[in-house]
């Protein structure tokens, strides 16, 4: 998903609230080279819209991950998790783009064994 930098925080904490979290691709702990991982999925993105994302162009390059209350061991999210997503992005419409997919980012672990 891309996001433009001047909502940014504002989203994350609308986010934080309902036990999402807000992950920049380039400062993401997983990555040794966050930057060019940003780089390549925010090029991905526009190059599969054809121009109708160019406003996106230097937007932010994020993943959203699902917080403790939302997950039950192994099994998958439920729908309500990814209506509460949708509903907070769809109120930075303007300042947002996304795909409504029930696919993403496998579940991390953190250095020291932390899911996000």
């Amino acid at each position: 998903m891309l996001v433009c930098p001047r909502v940014l925080a504002d989203l994350e904490l609308e986010l934080m609230a309902l036990d999402l979290r807000v992950w920049p691709v380039r400062t993401a702990p997983v990555f040794t080279d966050g930057a060019r991982m940003a780089f390549q999925v925010r090029q991905r993105l526009l190059m599969k819209h054809r121009g109708e994302w160019d406003v996106a162009a230097q937007w932010t390059p994020v993943w959203i991950g699902f917080g403790p209350s939302w997950q039950h061991g192994e099994e998958p999210l439920p729908w309500a998790a990814h209506e509460a997503l949708w509903r907070a992005l769809d109120s930075y419409a303007d300042d947002v783009r996304f795909h409504r997919r029930l696919v993403g980012v496998p579940r991390m672990t953190l250095p020291g064994g932390v899911r996000p």
